[in-house]
């Protein structure tokens, strides 16, 4: 696959069942989507995605990352909850008024 801009990168993911990757933009950009993603590392820089969002860190522990993806299929993993309120544009265009 060629790689993609990040407006398709963000439709794939909305549109994807699950997301694996070892990126904390991907991590926050799953959470704000609603689309499980398994985190591919050992810790994360981004831990609001995890504590609040759809991410779960699995490393490399590929029984962990069978099973929770195992998980996502059948319907049985967390859905996550917004990680921003999205009012930022708001703030945005009340500070340029």
């Amino acid at each position: 696959m060629e790689p993609v801009d990040y407006l398709d990168s963000l439709c794939l993911q909305k549109q994807a069942k699950l997301v694996l990757t070892d990126s904390g933009g991907i991590q926050e950009e799953t959470s704000c989507l609603g689309t499980p993603c398994l985190t591919l590392r050992q810790n994360t820089e981004r831990p609001v995605t995890v504590e609040l969002g759809t991410s779960t860190i699995v490393g490399n522990d590929e029984s962990l990352i069978r099973k929770t993806f195992e998980q996502v299929l059948a319907g049985q993993y967390k859905h996550g909850q917004p990680i921003r309120s999205g009012t930022a544009i708001l703030l945005i265009g009340w500070l340029i008024v």
